[in-house]
C-alpha cells in the first residue's frame, strides 16, 4: 500500500491509498450525509465492516439531536473496526454556497472532536469526494490549509491519516501535500 509521511511540529500526517476501515487509530472519519444514513461510499463500508450498530447509534444520535449541520460532526462507537469511534463529518456537495469554508469546517470539527476526546490518532477518507463531487485536489488544499491552521492548537493528536480509496485520489493528495508541507 502506497504511503508518504511528513512531520508538522511533533504531529505525524500519513497518507495512505486503500480501505479506511482497516486502518488502525483511535477515530476513524465518516463522510456522512446530515441525516447519518450510511447508504453508500466511505459510509456504507463503514457500517458492513463495523456492524449495525454504528447505524443504529446513528439513527439514536439523529432521533435525539437532529440532523447535523453540513460543516459539523457526530460521533459513535466504532462496533467491529479497529477504531474505537466513528467520527461523522457532512461534507458539502460541490457547488454548494460556502462549500469550501463548510469542508474545512468539516475536517477542523473532526480534529476537535479528536482532541476533545483526548484520541492520539484520527484517520480520513477524502471528505465530499464522492457522491457529493469535490474535486481531489481542491479536497486536499482544504485539508491541509486546515492542518496547517490547527496543528498549534492539537495538544493530544499526533498521528492524521488520510487514507485514499484509489491511485487517483493518493496521487492528488500527495502533489498536494508534498507542494504544501515541502518535506
Amino acid at each position: 500500500m502506497p504511503q508518504r509521511v511528513f512531520h508538522i511540529n511533533g504531529i505525524t500526517v500519513e497518507l495512505c491509498e486503500g480501505d479506511l476501515t482497516e486502518v488502525v487509530a483511535d477515530a476513524i472519519v465518516n463522510a456522512a450525509n446530515s441525516f447519518l444514513k450510511h447508504g453508500g461510499g466511505v459510509a456504507l463500508a463503514i457500517v458492513r465492516k463495523g456492524g449495525e450498530e454504528i447505524q443504529r447509534e446513528s439513527d439514536e444520535y439523529v432521533k435525539r439531536h437532529g440532523p447535523v449541520p453540513t460543516g459539523q460532526v457526530a460521533v459513535t462507537g466504532a462496533g467491529k473496526l479497529k477504531a474505537r469511534f466513528v467520527i461523522h463529518a457532512v461534507g458539502p456537495r460541490f457547488g454548494e454556497e460556502n462549500g469550501d469554508a463548510k469542508l474545512a469546517s468539516a475536517f477542523r470539527n473532526a480534529l476537535l472532536k479528536a482532541e476533545e476526546l483526548r484520541l492520539q490518532s484520527i484517520a480520513f477518507p477524502a471528505i465530499s469526494t464522492g457522491i457529493y463531487g469535490y474535486p481531489y485536489e481542491k479536497c486536499a488544499m482544504i485539508a491541509v490549509k486546515t492542518l496547517k491552521e490547527m496543528y498549534t492548537s492539537l495538544k493530544n493528536v499526533k498521528r492524521i491519516i488520510f487514507c485514499l480509496y484509489g491511485s487517483e485520489a493518493y496521487t492528488t493528495f500527495q502533489e498536494v501535500f508534498q507542494k504544501e508541507l515541502g518535506h
